[in-house]
């Protein structure tokens, strides 16, 4: 059974910075694709940043430039570094996983059958 444990989310001001991580256990190789996604109350999930099994990373077009995401397969965890964060960037954060995902529906959150229990970051002065 796959489970995704996230941590890192809290408060910041605008401009600020904030790392979050996702913990993957049950797998049975280092070949599974990672995601984060974000989702605000009445909204639908949105892709943020992905992982596929062969590193390739991609990004959601809101977060270009500002978010960067890593993995580091020995601790089986995917981090989020989230820099120059602004007001709109406040949500619930989701890490999500799959053994495979297909490279053009990476960031589609129906493409994903693991996710984590979600972290909240707010973005406020």
């Amino acid at each position: 059974q796959v489970q995704l444990v996230e941590s890192g989310g809290g408060s910041v001001q605008p401009g600020g910075s904030l790392k979050l991580s996702c913990v993957a256990s049950g797998y049975t190789s280092t070949d599974y694709c990672m995601a984060w996604f974000r989702q605000a109350p009445g909204k639908e999930r949105e892709g943020i940043a992905a992982i596929e099994d062969d590193g390739t990373i991609t990004y959601g077009d809101s977060v270009k430039g500002r978010f960067s995401l890593s993995k580091d397969h020995a601790k089986n965890t995917l981090y989020l570094q989230m820099d120059s964060l602004k007001p709109e960037d406040t949500d619930i954060y989701y890490c999500a996983s799959d053994s495979y995902v297909d490279s053009a529906k990476i960031l589609i959150p129906y493409e994903y059958n693991y996710w984590g229990q979600g972290i909240q970051v707010t973005v406020s002065s």
